[in-house]
């Protein structure tokens, strides 16, 4: 059982629900990164994905759009990203790492490169957004081989035979995209999504989390009533780039949210029982 399949299993066990967090490598400098991330887990993060930064992130919204812009200012590769994933893992961080980002930087990088260097870096797998499984054959096999995830994601457009179509080579999750449009964080949580994801249910086993316009404790216990996670990107990036001391208000952010996806969680202790091994 991977690294991903574990962790939904064991929330399973205990009727909670994933709390994924999304943040830009290297925004706005790879030493953050590797800061915040771990204080993400302290927080109660389950998953934590690792944005990757491009120049045309056609899914984004304003928000991860200026991330991305200010990672790419300070110099960030995907040989970065991959290079943060590495160390977060020698830094004890133990929940699973997802690599979020467009297919133009793998594609340089080289597909059976990427696979093999994201494994060897303790990547669990791989979110890419304008890649469809009908064009992901090359790089879904690359990660097979090295026992690594493919996520694909699903939106309130796709019809019942879309989602038959994605679900049958997908792996790790499916995301499910609450509304139309790009990231950001939205006041109000999509009404419509329910009936997205229990359409998706009739197709796969896989967990479904929900991303894209989740900003609030309520959006997160909405989510849980429904689905096995919830994504938190736009709000989250909005909060570490208005803080003085972005550990803390990430710790502090992630923890609210965790709450609301268990109302009996006890409070944690830094490093304990948060997939961060204390030596």
């Amino acid at each position: 059982m991977s690294r991903i399949a574990e962790v939904f299993a064991s929330l399973k066990r205990e009727s909670a629900t994933a709390i994924i967090p999304y943040v830009m490598v290297g925004d706005p400098d790879l030493a953050t990164t590797l800061e915040v991330v771990p204080t993400l887990v302290e927080g109660g993060a389950d998953l934590i994905e690792l944005g990757v930064p491009f120049s045309d992130p056609i899914a984004e919204g304003p928000t991860i759009q200026r991330a991305a812009e200010r990672a790419l200012a300070s110099h960030t590769s995907l040989a970065d990203c991959l290079s943060v994933a590495k160390q977060l893992r020698e830094r004890g961080v133990a929940v699973p790492l997802l690599l979020m980002g467009y297919y133009n930087p793998i594609h340089h990088y080289g597909i059976a490169r990427f696979a093999d260097h994201a494994a060897a870096a303790g990547v669990d797998g791989a979110i890419v957004p304008d890649l469809p499984p009908e064009e992901a054959g090359e790089l879904a096999a690359a990660l097979k081989t090295k026992e690594l995830d493919l996520i694909f994601l699903l939106t309130p457009t796709s019809t019942d035979q879309r989602i038959a179509r994605v679900c049958k080579p997908a792996s790790g999750f499916i995301y499910c995209v609450s509304l139309l449009g790009v990231t950001g964080a939205r006041a109000e949580f999509s009404a419509s999504v329910g009936s997205l994801v229990q359409r998706i249910r009739q197709h796969t086993d896989l967990p479904i989390a929900i991303g894209f316009g989740i900003s609030r404790a309520e959006h997160v216990a909405q989510a849980a009533a429904i689905a096995d996670g919830a994504v938190i990107g736009s709000a989250l990036i909005d909060k570490l780039t208005a803080a003085e001391d972005k550990p803390a208000a990430a710790r502090a952010y992630i923890a609210e949210l965790k709450a609301a996806t268990h109302p009996l969680l006890p409070s944690r202790s830094q490093g304990e029982g948060l997939g961060v091994r204390v030596t």
